[in-house]
C-alpha cells in the first residue's frame, strides 16, 4: 500500500492526514521532503492554487487545482505540466499545512 493509498483511505473516512511527498515538480510551494497536513476535499470550496491530493488517469498526484470549469478541475504541477480534468470524486484531500522543518 502506497503513502497515498493510505492518505485516501483516511481521507474518505473524514480524517486528517499527514503525507511527506517526494519530487521537485511542485517546488516551491512543496518542496521533497515537506511534511503535508491533508483535510478531507470539500470541492464546493476548492480554488486555483489549492495543492491537492487527487487521481488523474490511474496516478495519485499531490498536485494543484489549475483551473475549474464547473465541477471539474484541471490537475497540474508547480513547473507548468498539466495531468488533465477530473470530477469532484477524483480529489480526496486539500492541504492545509505545509511545514518545511
Amino acid at each position: 500500500m502506497s503513502w497515498a493509498d493510505r492518505a485516501k483511505e483516511l481521507l474518505r473516512n473524514g480524517k486528517q492526514v499527514t503525507v511527506r511527498p517526494r519530487g521537485h515538480s511542485m517546488r516551491p510551494k512543496v518542496r521533497d521532503g515537506d511534511l503535508v497536513t491533508l483535510e478531507p476535499a470539500e470541492t464546493a470550496g476548492l480554488v486555483v492554487g489549492d495543492v491537492v491530493l487527487v487521481r488523474v488517469k490511474g496516478n495519485d498526484y499531490l498536485h494543484l487545482v489549475k483551473a475549474i470549469d464547473g465541477s471539474r478541475f484541471q490537475i497540474g504541477n508547480n513547473r507548468g505540466g498539466i495531468n488533465g480534468w477530473v470530477g469532484k470524486n477524483a480529489v480526496y484531500g486539500r492541504a492545509t499545512k505545509i511545514d518545511r522543518s
